[in-house]
């Protein structure tokens, strides 16, 4: 379904009237661009905008069936982006990434989104309240939503290092660490960092031949203002704040993961020593009371007057003995 349709010239919002045909002619005729917001488009509902825009059937593809990773191509008469915004819930420990697809022309910009994920709506509003980056025209909405994309990043990072840190004192904490569930929840914290890693990852190599760096085309890329290249080299600046970032939370997770099965190891160390102990002790009053429980007439000591309680006093000593040996080894 089509969320916003609207017209820019100079930086000021005209609404768009209801032919996207008529949108895109009057954009041109007024040195402008149209700007299309879509939100999980059906085949039908798109096939106009298609048509109207001439998209590349391959890109329209993509587009409609979702489920890509971030990326840059390059068509005859447009630019497609995928930018997958992420959304952290840190009541349920989970990170959901939505996707959004970006159609850029000479005087048109296509927005498709689909599943969660910050609307496009505040950036459409931010940038309608300045007038001077939205008059640079497609380029400024590419900007843009690629900044608010990745500004959104660095705020997902700081709250999975911080529940990351509440991770870490649960574990090496003397009472939490051999939780049944700690284990659990650092597997499901993984899995959430590599979600997170798949839609920040790849996003780089776009962002480095939009920003004109580290091998981009010499003729800069099509639809995109050369002089736009240092706002993208500050959006992968940040970036690569990112990327450091959940590279470090992935290693330090490992780590964490590794340090609670070694802990868990030792805590069954010291569980097999005790019990190790308890029987060691347990076996000497069974050997002397299996002893003298065999039914034996001519048996020494067996006529003895004091020789049952003499008999409870060395088993008794020989347990203290034996408890002192343990507790010195540190074994009970």
């Amino acid at each position: 379904m089509i969320i916003d349709c609207a017209i820019y010239r100079d930086g000021h919002r005209t609404e768009g009237p209801d032919d996207l045909g008529d949108a895109l002619a009057q954009a041109r005729a007024a040195g402008g661009f149209v700007w299309i917001g879509l939100h999980e488009p059906s085949e039908r509902e798109f096939a106009l905008v298609t048509e109207e825009f001439g998209l590349h059937p391959l890109a329209v593809e993509d587009a409609l069936k979702a489920h890509q990773r971030p990326k840059l191509e390059v068509y005859d008469d447009s630019l497609f982006m995928v930018l997958k915004p992420v959304v952290y819930e840190p009541e349920g420990d989970t990170v959901s990434a939505g996707e959004v697809m970006l159609f850029v022309g000479d005087s048109f910009v296509v927005t498709v989104r689909h599943g969660g994920g910050a609307a496009l709506a505040a950036v459409r509003h931010r940038l309608e309240e300045e007038p001077e980056m939205l008059g640079k025209g497609p380029t400024a909405v590419l900007y843009a939503i690629s900044d608010a994309v990745v500004d959104h990043y660095l705020e997902v990072v700081t709250e999975l290092q911080t529940d990351l840190e509440e991770l870490e004192a649960e574990v090496f904490q003397p009472d939490g660490g051999g939780s049944r569930n700690t284990a659990s929840r650092i597997y499901t914290f993984k899995r959430q960092v590599l979600e997170f890693r798949r839609a920040t990852g790849p996003l780089a190599l776009p962002l480095i031949r939009l920003a004109g760096t580290g091998g981009g085309p010499v003729g800069g890329v099509p639809f995109v203002d050369d002089k736009a290249r240092p706002f993208f080299r500050d959006v992968n600046d940040h970036l690569s704040r990112v990327n450091e970032g959940v590279e470090g939370l992935d290693r330090l997770v490992s780590d964490i993961l590794s340090a609670h099965l070694a802990q868990m190891s030792v805590r069954q160390n010291d569980d097999m020593r005790k019990i190790s102990a308890w029987a060691a002790m347990a076996a000497i009053p069974t050997m002397i009371a299996g002893i003298y429980g065999m039914n034996f007439d001519h048996m020494p000591e067996l006529h003895w007057l004091w020789s049952y309680p003499a008999v409870i006093a060395l088993m008794a000593v020989l347990e203290v003995l034996l408890y002192r040996l343990f507790k010195r080894r540190g074994w009970l």
